[in-house]
């Protein structure tokens, strides 16, 4: 589900406007990694927000890295259709706004989505 993100219309932001919307928790996927004795329980989270009129989504894996305590599997993975635009009027790359995106999930309470999901957040 995360990757239908892609198939969003791409809506641009500039990136001295802080935080482009107020996100709201649409989904969480659980799955299990069934790798042997150091198994981690996994998933993907979705979030979206209105921008300029338009709806803007993000998405993100998680891993659980002790119990009851989850983290970003990947930073530099934020699945989204937004398109940050430099100071200079140019889309940022990936990389370059990666720091952007991950401002903004930081700022959510995306741990407290998972937790419920995991039964590990009352």
């Amino acid at each position: 589900m995360p990757w239908s993100l892609r198939a969003w219309p791409p809506l641009l932001w500039q990136a001295a406007g802080g935080a482009p919307a107020e996100f709201h928790h649409l989904s969480t996927r659980v799955t299990a990694n069934h790798g042997g004795l150091h198994s981690r329980v996994a998933g993907q989270t979705i979030w979206a927000g209105t921008v300029d009129g338009g709806e803007a989504g993000m998405a993100w894996d998680w891993v659980e890295v002790a119990h009851g305590v989850v983290a970003m599997a990947d930073p530099m993975s934020v699945i989204t259709n937004l398109r940050i635009v430099g100071d200079e009027g140019a889309v940022l790359t990936a990389v370059e706004a990666a720091l952007f995106l991950n401002g903004i999930v930081h700022a959510l309470p995306w741990q407290d989505e998972v937790g419920r999901a995991l039964g590990t957040c009352h």
